[in-house]
């Protein structure tokens, strides 16, 4: 029994397109760091993602909720502050970063047999 999936037509396309959303050096990290913390601010984000400047994570944040992977709410509060948390559609990418994840491991694995 194989462990691939069975062959089916694919839409290049909608995984470019899929692949555009998450390119880039901080989208996913942006992504991952959101999903293990469910809800978090500008601030904790800046410190939790190494090396990422104010401007770059305004920037992939932007494109982020542009794309309604994740959402931003303000808090009229004081101090105001605001959070990002993900979206249904950005939760809905989770088991596929998962996946990837585990692809990598395995990836790795075989790379590093001697």
């Amino acid at each position: 029994m194989s462990n691939y999936i069975e062959k089916k037509e694919i839409n290049e396309e909608d995984v470019k397109y899929a692949l555009d959303i998450l390119s880039g050096k901080w989208k996913l990290k942006i992504m991952i760091e959101i999903w293990k913390n469910e809800s978090i601010r500008f601030n904790q984000l800046e410190k939790n993602v190494d090396g990422i400047s104010s401007l770059m994570l305004t920037r992939c944040l932007r494109e982020l909720v542009e794309y309604k992977i994740i959402e931003r709410k303000q808090f009229n509060e004081i101090p105001p502050h605001v959070e990002y948390s993900l979206t249904k559609l950005g939760k809905s990418i989770c088991p596929i970063i998962h996946s990837l994840e585990e692809w990598g491991n395995k990836v790795k694995s075989e790379i590093n047999k001697k």
